[in-house]
């Protein structure tokens, strides 16, 4: 697991790698790594799913006022990690949620429990000790 660690900043992703970044519900990838994503291929207006060399896990809702529950963002998470078992892609998960959308990397990190065991997800550090392998 610790050579599984996302680069706390990424500066570029290769053709193999995919940036995955906290989005909203309306897809309106304004702030923080979302804005980011932009540049790597992320659709304005696509809040979930694989974008170019990026890909969207929602943690706000469509007003982009509300941060989602843990219950809210759990499928999209679940969804992400179906779909990286099936890819050979690196996928770097950055803290999603943890920024702009206020949560805590205790509270978001056992929802990426299943992602322990699957080799081409990298996890950030501090999801890395909250899930205490």
């Amino acid at each position: 697991m610790s050579e599984r660690i996302t680069p706390d900043v990424i500066k570029s992703i290769s053709e193999n790698e995919v940036f995955v970044f906290g989005s909203n519900l309306s897809g309106r990838h304004g702030k923080g790594a979302a804005k980011t994503a932009l540049g790597w291929g992320a659709k304005y207006g696509q809040a979930a799913g694989i974008q170019g060399k990026t890909y969207g896990i929602p943690t706000k809702d469509a007003s982009v006022r509300r941060t989602l529950t843990l219950e809210e963002i759990k499928p999209f998470v679940d969804d992400f990690i179906e779909f990286a078992v099936l890819d050979t892609r690196t996928f770097y998960v950055t803290e999603i949620g943890c920024g702009l959308a206020g949560l805590k990397p205790k509270d978001v990190a056992p929802l990426f429990k299943a992602a322990v065991d699957v080799n081409n997800i990298y996890l950030p550090a501090r999801f890395w000790h909250k899930l205490k392998l």
